[in-house]
């Protein structure tokens, strides 16, 4: 056996540095953020619900945190996570079922879509919560 024991340099798989950043990528990406963003949002909205049920004690401890500034904005993440993941899942299906978007302009278009629908419905659901 002759020659050198050198590994090769050249990465087993394509990896960050080859491919370029796509907006399908990056709703790929959001969507199982948005998926974990919903375990804790739940588990908050859980909890109010809980406080609510418990009584006028234990409610009137916990509506301080869910009014505050942080509080709003950690319940309008969590909506806008839930839409995204909501119209994210349903390209997942169309994908998944009748194999349809996988166009690279389609998927592209059908991905800042989902961006646009979870921000824009987020805040028509708290301007309506807000207005009425």
């Amino acid at each position: 056996m002759s020659g050198t024991n050198r590994a090769d340099p050249r990465p087993l798989s394509p990896h960050l540095q080859i491919w370029r950043y796509h907006a399908t990528m990056l709703a790929s990406i959001t969507h199982r953020f948005t998926g974990m963003a919903m375990y804790f949002g739940t588990f908050l909205i859980a909890a109010w619900l809980i406080a609510l049920a418990s009584g006028p004690e234990t409610f009137a401890l916990f509506e301080p945190v869910i009014a505050s500034i942080p509080g709003q904005v950690v319940l309008f993440l969590w909506t806008v996570a839930v839409l995204f993941h909501f119209a994210n899942g349903i390209r997942y299906l169309f994908w998944d079922g009748p194999h349809i978007g996988f166009d690279p302009k389609t998927a592209s278009a059908v991905s800042v879509f989902n961006y646009a629908f979870a921000v824009l419905g987020s805040v028509a659901i708290w301007a309506t919560a807000v207005w009425l």
